[in-house]
């Protein structure tokens, strides 16, 4: 298939066609008005001719021989069509018209004298109104414009013929047409030449519009369409722009729409395969003191006198209390989230040292350092029990009754840290998961639920923190876990040099 013209292209066709036909009809008429006023100049000087020998012969003073002034060949016929008198450049025995046209023209000549037919003009008076202009061949030039008038003499009525050829007339004509040939098409490929210039030109904002449309689908609707100075265009242009600012939005909004719908939709499978989780590890986790309790009272039953009643009732209150503490873990994992916790200022110090003291008991664990923090009162003492009592499980303790464990305070942050065995980099983040224990690295855990970490940092992001694992600051063997809290403003301390 052929290539669609563009709309430069089809313009300047256009043009081109609409010049060239202008052309083509002032040519033609300027050629028919050239040709019309030379054949009436012709006309003008046989009519005079036939009108000057008309009144010669008329009045008897006609010669033998005629004059010719600009070529035209003159002759006086008599009644039987023969020469009378000629121009030199004729002859006496060629009359310059056919019988047929000598009679056309005595009888025009007649009627327009207003005489009888035959009798011709009478006098000099009215001869060149009498004169008759007629186009036909002459043997003296082919075709030819012929004047002629019938007028008396003493010898009898005559006709007077003045002939002169088309042939200039005619050469003339064919010089012109084959100018006009040359010249038309000369000057409609130069319009069209300049046309498609200035259409270029003028088009060029569109070309600019189209490339950078173009640029814009190739990058995804990304970009902005060039802004002309002024005109139609400019208003086209920022009329674009805004619709592609829009659908930008549309794109950019439906992008994020189905970003939130993605997001949702892995929470929501992340949350249904958490609980899932939560539900098999809780059931694992519950299904040990059950299976306990299960043991201890079948032991009881069938072998009463093997089991005494005080030694049964201090196992099973132990495995109730395992399974009391299970459960309350589990429900404060449950509720996390479900109601927003309080927003105050907290002295760290003062809740560090009352989570110390619901913790370690008679176990001596110092709280050195001071600062403050926002964040809820029960959430943080919840925290940071579960942070020192997970350190006091793994500390290896020291000389004279020492727990191996510090709390060292600061604004928004508490550093719990002991001396035990720690846990690798690597393994940090896995114990933040419910129900983990790292046997290997904690071999001397003394049977926690696997909650505590995972409860701790669940309610210190409740409140606008975190829990991190770390190596101890001083390099030793050990672990500091390390509650962030957003800090109260007051007072900025630092952590005493230990």
């Amino acid at each position: 298939m052929g290539r669609t013209p563009t709309l430069r292209g089809k313009l300047t066709l256009v043009t081109a066609g609409a010049l060239a036909v202008a052309l083509a009809v002032g040519a033609a008429v300027l050629v028919a008005l050239l040709q019309a006023a030379r054949i009436s100049a012709l006309d003008g000087v046989v009519t005079q001719r036939a009108a000057v020998v008309a009144t010669l012969v008329a009045t008897d003073r006609m010669p033998q021989t005629l004059d010719s002034q600009f070529g035209e060949v003159v002759q006086v016929l008599d009644a039987q069509g023969s020469v009378v008198a000629t121009t030199s450049n004729a002859s006496l025995t060629l009359p310059a018209v056919t019988p047929e046209v000598a009679l056309h023209l005595v009888a025009a000549s007649v009627d327009e004298a207003g005489g009888p037919s035959g009798a011709g003009v009478d006098g000099a008076a009215g001869i060149e109104d009498a004169v008759t202009v007629v186009r036909a061949d002459s043997p003296y030039g082919g075709a030819s414009r012929v004047a002629g008038v019938a007028v008396p003499s003493p010898d009898g009525a005559r006709l007077v013929v003045a002939a002169t050829p088309l042939r200039d007339v005619a050469e003339t004509v064919r010089t012109l047409v084959v100018a006009f040939l040359l010249v038309v098409p000369v000057l409609v490929a130069g319009l069209a030449a300049g046309v498609w210039h200035v259409l270029g030109r003028a088009l060029r904002p569109v070309e600019d519009l189209r490339v950078a449309a173009d640029a814009v689908a190739s990058s995804g609707g990304a970009g902005v369409l060039p802004v002309p100075e002024s005109g139609e265009l400019a208003a086209l242009a920022t009329t674009l722009n805004a619709m592609l600012t829009r659908l930008d939005e549309a794109a950019a909004a439906s992008r994020a729409a189905a970003e939130r719908e993605r997001v949702a939709a892995d929470g929501a499978r992340r949350a249904a395969q958490r609980q899932r989780d939560f539900v098999a590890d809780a059931a694992h986790e519950l299904r040990s003191p059950i299976a306990s309790l299960s043991a201890e009272l079948e032991v009881a039953q069938q072998h009463p006198q093997a089991y005494p009643r005080e030694e049964l009732v201090a196992d099973l209150a132990a495995d109730v209390a395992r399974m009391r503490v299970l459960v309350e873990d589990l429900l404060l994992l449950a509720r996390v989230g479900v109601r927003p916790l309080a927003s105050r200022e907290l002295d760290l110090a003062e809740v560090a040292r009352g989570a110390v003291r619901g913790v370690a008991g008679e176990v001596a664990v110092p709280v050195v350092g001071a600062g403050s923090a926002r964040g809820d009162r029960d959430a943080s003492d919840r925290v940071l029990r579960n942070l020192v009592a997970n350190a006091l499980r793994h500390a290896t303790g020291g000389a004279g009754g020492a727990s191996g464990v510090e709390v060292v305070v600061a604004d928004g942050l508490v550093n719990v840290i002991d001396d035990g065995i720690g846990i690798p980099p690597g393994e940090r983040e896995r114990v933040f998961e419910r129900f983990v224990r790292l046997e290997e690295a904690r071999e001397r855990d003394a049977g926690g639920s696997g909650l505590g970490l995972a409860i701790a940092r669940e309610l210190a992001r409740e409140m606008g923190g975190d829990v991190v694992l770390r190596g101890r600051p001083d390099g030793e063997s050990g672990l500091c876990a390390q509650l962030r809290l957003p800090s109260g403003g007051e007072g900025r301390s630092t952590p005493p040099q230990r």
